[in-house]
């Protein structure tokens, strides 16, 4: 499966994972809040808040019009730390896809998702 078709397919499990966690629903960040500087705008956004509007959008925005995609990606390791405290069994599969992202955009095969 071509990498493109991987990435919407995470993507698709990822806000599964994040509505199922409840952390999908967040309000908006303000336009200011996007002009941020700092990795993950933390000084403007909660984690969830940059998965959604951020990271998500601008992911599904480059496979709409066929851009170019990040060359890396360790998104899986920030958002373990960075993640409001939420139980394992709402936060692990948030990070399992988060995982899976990752290698898909380093370009690494890595092994098929957990089935739950």
């Amino acid at each position: 499966m071509n990498q493109r078709i991987r990435l919407s397919d995470a993507l698709t499990r990822l806000e599964a994972a994040m509505r199922a966690a409840d952390i999908w629903r967040q309000p908006t960040p303000s336009p200011q809040a996007f002009a941020s500087l700092e990795p993950f705008a933390l000084d403007s956004m909660e984690m969830a808040q940059w998965l959604r509007f951020v990271f998500v959008a601008r992911l599904r925005t480059m496979l709409a019009s066929a851009q170019s995609l990040p060359q890396g990606s360790s998104v899986a390791a920030a958002a373990e730390v960075y993640l409001p405290q939420m139980s394992m069994g709402a936060r692990l599969p948030v990070i399992e896809v988060l995982r899976e992202i990752d290698l898909i955009l380093n370009d690494e095969e890595g092994a098929p998702p957990a089935v739950h």
